[in-house]
């Protein structure tokens, strides 16, 4: 099995040299960045060896919300956002530009590596399933991990990923934000129902023209589709 490799985008030196030996301790490849035009700089020279990201938001020369957004517009690596920010509104504003996680410092590191390992197990969880699946435009490969809209690529996140495929291999049934949020983030996970909100928002300004295939219930939850 290939080694996995994290990078740690952080200014603090004492966070950064805490979390490389937590994770190197649990069998990662371990790189760092100490600020934001460093991280962006790392990932376009080794984009394809690097498996997910903790981004923190305060960062040097370049913020991670802007970090966030660039790796979004070439990349679906998986993107945990680690920060003293608790405020709501910056939780919100991590998950609509594209991070998986959303984690609050402080945290420990053990903690921070669960969460790290449950992302990565649903990405390789996802690409063991081979099959293929379509909806007029859309087409799911879920072999390859990859969606098309009408023969074009899109870029999704791994979450948005699992809940295109949940709502598609549901299709027709009312999918409720509980039994999506539990699915996808794990029933552990303390965030609040907006996250699966957000995350089906993002899905659907990437599905274009067929973003009214997911259709929200109002009261119940999500469904694609229709209901014939």
């Amino acid at each position: 099995m290939k080694q996995k490799s994290i990078l740690i985008v952080e200014d603090d030196v004492k966070i950064r040299m805490l979390l490389r030996d937590f994770l190197e301790r649990e069998g990662f490849k371990v790189l760092e960045s100490p600020n934001g035009r460093h991280a962006l700089e790392t990932f376009e020279k080794l984009k394809k060896e690097i498996d997910l990201i903790i981004l923190d938001i305060m960062l040097p020369e370049i913020d991670g919300w802007t970090v966030c957004r660039n790796i979004r517009k070439i990349s679906s690596v998986p993107i945990v956002m680690l920060t003293a920010r608790s405020e709501d509104a910056d939780e919100i504003l991590g998950l609509e530009l594209g991070a998986d996680d959303y984690v609050k410092k402080p945290v420990k590191p053990t903690t921070l590596i669960a969460r790290i390992k449950a992302i990565l197990r649903r990405i390789e969880n996802g690409e063991e399933i081979k099959n293929r699946l379509s909806f007029e435009g859309i087409e799911i490969d879920e072999d390859s991990y990859k969606v098309t809209v009408d023969g074009n690529e899109i870029i999704l996140s791994p979450k948005e990923f699992s809940l295109l495929l949940i709502l598609v291999k549901n299709k027709g049934k009312i999918i409720s934000r509980e039994q999506l949020l539990d699915a996808v983030w794990g029933v552990d996970y303390e965030g609040g129902l907006r996250t699966v909100d957000t995350h089906i928002n993002r899905l659907r300004s990437k599905l274009g023209k067929y973003s009214c295939a997911i259709e929200t219930v109002r009261g119940f939850g999500y469904r694609f589709g229709g209901s014939r």
